[in-house]
């Protein structure tokens, strides 16, 4: 029998930061993964073509390089040859009419951008980033907390005894109202109304006014990186730095169940029965996992209350990913030349449109297209001359009902002519914003919630954010009100992953607060 300081369940980036931080100080590490290799949805496959090399999931980085993990591990995961590539033009929009504009990572490039499409909106944006300044460190701040244990520093945001604070107003603004208060330019308002759907919140959401402002300052800061060779080399090499200070990891497998004794985790029992002893467990697992599947057979661990929010824990909507080989690199109308990852889109008005339908069930009749192409800044990607390119759609739902443009037959299932013939209509609005689509397509690969769900049990039916985003499935109410944040009802059982804050995206943010609470 093996027996280790630290068993930790899943493979998922914030697992493997986790796994990292402590094999290099000197603590004995397993990681057990269920699927061939680890990363969760930082994957790099051949997915289209022979040599071109997508980025299956997940692919530009800037939450990871303007967080506290890679703060600490940056210059470790550097030395085992981690390189980002970058640009100066993170993110841009393109509108149907053909106007278009862009965000730069140089302030006042930004701020001049704005005046010209609206003059007083350089301004707007100037004023902006001066009224936030003062918050950006306590706020981001937390970023890198257990929740559960900042009340001090949330009540000194939120105000005293006299009055809630500035901050506290602007906590609970949609995007929607932020935006139209603050810039007249309908393409200033449609290139940030995309990005709250990217932290898993619809612009007429409150408080997801607030995730447009903090995207936006960590766009500013870290452009839109993404791994040289892929994404999947953040994966690759945390992976090696958890066994270069001696950490085990080992893929293919399954843990069936975390085994206690006398209340405390003695270690997990795998799939095929193999009892493998720690003095902790850290799982990457939702809290439905955790309390209904790994600890379901020792119920005095989990009381009551838990368990009934557990069994409703809730899913947010799902994705597609349409991922293309390209004869050439995509041709963008110029203003968007250069840009990491712009949105097509009809506009404020049309995000909102989509998500809607979304909501209720329904293929939405234009959704909103993130576009990238990681090949412009890494040629290592594919062929010389051809490109590779994604195109996300965020705005769709796990379950869908129907279509809202009623022409695609749905009976709640994405079956193969579901998501083939929304990537068609995907590809097609594409086209409208760059003119040389689908001329130059080579090959296409459909990604829907069924493969999300089938890859990552942590999608739940297919929602790629570990848990839906709202108000009442975020902060402290993350991942159950009952039980926020990383700890369990387990003492020696903690959570990372999307489920638990800081939540969605390739942040790392859950892995290191947890990997630092044990150290400490």
């Amino acid at each position: 029998m093996s027996t280790y300081d630290a068993v930790v369940v899943g493979g998922g980036h914030n697992a493997l930061v986790t796994a990292a931080c402590l094999a290099r100080a000197g603590r004995s590490v397993v990681v057990l993964e269920t699927n061939d290799r680890v990363g969760g949805f930082v994957r790099t496959d051949e997915l289209t073509l022979p040599g071109f090399r997508h980025d299956t999931y997940a692919t530009a980085m800037p939450l990871f390089l303007s967080g506290a993990a890679w703060a600490d591990l940056g210059t470790d995961l550097t030395a085992v040859g981690l390189e980002f590539r970058n640009t100066t033009k993170p993110t841009g929009v393109s509108l149907p009419d053909g106007s278009a504009t862009f965000l730069s990572t140089d302030v006042e490039a930004t701020i001049a951008e704005f005046e010209r499409l609206a003059p007083g909106d350089g301004a707007a944006l100037a004023a902006l980033l001066d009224e936030f300044a003062p918050l950006a460190g306590p706020v981001f701040g937390l970023f890198a907390q257990d929740l559960a244990g900042a009340q001090p520093q949330i009540r000194e945001l939120m105000g005293g005894d006299n009055g809630f604070s500035e901050f506290a107003h602007l906590f609970t603004m949609s995007a929607r109202h932020l935006l139209e208060e603050r810039f007249r330019s309908p393409l200033v308002r449609a290139m940030f109304a995309p990005w709250a759907t990217h932290l898993g919140r619809g612009v007429d959401d409150a408080n997801s006014g607030l995730w447009v402002i903090l995207v936006l300052l960590a766009l500013q800061a870290a452009g839109m990186p993404t791994p040289a060779g892929g994404a999947e080399q953040l994966a690759l090499s945390l992976g090696a730095l958890i066994t270069k200070n001696g950490g085990e990891i080992r893929t293919g497998t399954t843990v069936r169940k975390i085994v206690l004794a006398h209340g405390r985790a003695t270690g997990v029992e795998t799939e095929d029965g193999e009892f493998i002893g720690a003095t902790t467990v850290v799982a990457s697992v939702n809290p439905d996992q955790l309390y209904l599947k790994l600890l379901a057979h020792e119920p005095d661990a989990v009381p009551p209350l838990i368990r009934t929010q557990a069994q409703r824990y809730r899913y947010g909507l799902g994705a597609v990913q349409v991922h293309l080989a390209l004869s050439e690199p995509p041709c963008y109308p110029e203003p968007l030349a250069g840009v990491g990852q712009p949105h097509f889109t009809t506009g404020l008005n049309g995000v909102s449109k989509a998500i809607n339908e979304a909501v209720r069930g329904l293929l939405p009749a234009s959704p909103t297209i993130s576009f990238d192409s990681p090949s412009e800044l890494d040629p290592s990607r594919c062929p010389e001359g051809k490109a590779v390119a994604r195109l996300q759609i965020l705005e769709v739902p796990a379950v869908p009902r129907g279509d809202a443009a009623d022409e695609i037959g749905v009976d709640g299932e994405w079956t193969e002519d579901v998501k083939n013939r929304f990537a068609d209509r995907v590809v097609e609005i594409a086209g409208q914003h760059v003119p040389n689509l689908p001329d130059v397509v080579l090959g296409r690969y459909v990604i829907s919630p069924r493969e999300l769900a089938a890859h990552n049990v942590n999608s739940g039916p297919g929602a790629p954010y570990g848990g839906i985003h709202d108000l009442a499935g975020s902060y402290v109410f993350r991942p159950l009100p009952g039980q926020p944040s990383h700890t369990t009802t387990v003492p020696n059982v903690h959570l990372v992953g999307a489920g638990t804050w800081p939540g969605h995206g390739v942040n790392g943010g859950s892995g290191h607060i947890v990997a630092r609470k044990l150290l400490d």
